[in-house]
């Protein structure tokens, strides 16, 4: 039986900015906190605890039309838009940070491409200039 080793992940997939921003979140204790209950919040093991917990508490634990489960589900609410609202600004400072690192990585380009269409111009000049010279006879 062989065992697979132990490999880093392959960050030669993804975007130079996403390998950064996971860096800087991994780096932070309450960012990653903030990842996992974001993560856990949006999957379906969330909304199968919150179905099996909501219907013992109204089977079992209130009498009356569900004071105490409103307040609950009012609070969990407030908090989750807030795990939301974290989760999109961290979306939009990836997309920020990758449109100006695209942004810098295309007027680079940009910059190449027309060095070398300047040199492609000079050297056609040139040997336009060179050819004229050889077909012209000498006197």
């Amino acid at each position: 039986m062989t065992t697979e080793p132990n490999r880093e992940p392959d960050n030669s997939r993804h975007h130079p900015i996403v390998v950064e921003k996971e860096a800087q979140r991994a780096a932070d204790l309450q960012l990653r906190i903030a990842d996992w209950i974001t993560a856990f919040a949006g999957s379906m093991p969330f909304v199968y605890l919150h179905v099996a917990l909501f219907a013992v508490w109204m089977l079992l634990f209130e009498s009356k039309p569900w004071p105490m489960l409103t307040l609950i589900v009012s609070l969990e609410a407030i908090f989750l838009s807030t795990f939301v609202m974290i989760g999109q600004n961290r979306a939009s400072d990836f997309q920020q940070a990758k449109a100006d690192h695209d942004f810098n990585e295309q007027e680079l380009e940009l910059k190449v491409n027309t060095d070398l269409t300047r040199a492609i111009h000079s050297l056609t000049s040139e040997l336009h200039d060179r050819l004229l010279d050889r077909s012209t006879p000498s006197r």
